[in-house]
């Protein structure tokens, strides 16, 4: 659970985290958050679309966008994203809805991931389906 236990509901597309560090530009690599999810080990490192206005060590409720490579359905496995610490590379997860262009994953953490291969779109993947994909770099946080 997360400690204090949260009492609100919010839209399953949402995440809950922590603003671990707000890490700014250095050489080729663009200013990100690292953003750990409670109750995992996740320290996912994300571009956040606007300036974040929590503290140090405060919760958020956001949104995850990324794009992927290709999206594959896959008949086994569970929901993960890869690496635990880092930028998302890898993410798996069931579809919770599609929307504006882009599936809403359930990976531990939920992902709207928008297709960019030219033969997919987000309405042919079904609710409950699982998926798999590569994240191409770039998947960025959007505070609520």
């Amino acid at each position: 659970m997360i400690t204090p236990s949260p009492t609100s509901k919010i839209d399953p597309g949402l995440v809950r985290g922590v603003l671990n560090a707000v890490v700014p530009a250095a050489g080729n690599k663009p200013a990100h958050i690292i953003l750990s999810i409670p109750n995992t080990s996740y320290e996912l490192h994300l571009i956040p679309t606007a300036p974040v206005s929590a503290a140090i060590g405060k919760r958020l409720i956001g949104t995850i966008r990324a794009q992927a490579r290709r999206i594959d359905v896959v008949g086994t496995g569970g929901q993960y994203v890869e690496p635990v610490m880092g930028r998302p590379r890898r993410v798996q997860g069931t579809v919770l809805r599609a929307e504006a262009g882009a599936v809403v994953v359930d990976a531990g953490v939920p992902v709207h991931v928008i297709p960019t291969d030219s033969r997919q779109n987000a309405e042919q993947f079904p609710v409950g389906q699982l998926v798999s994909f590569d994240v191409l770099a770039g998947a960025t946080f959007t505070q609520a």
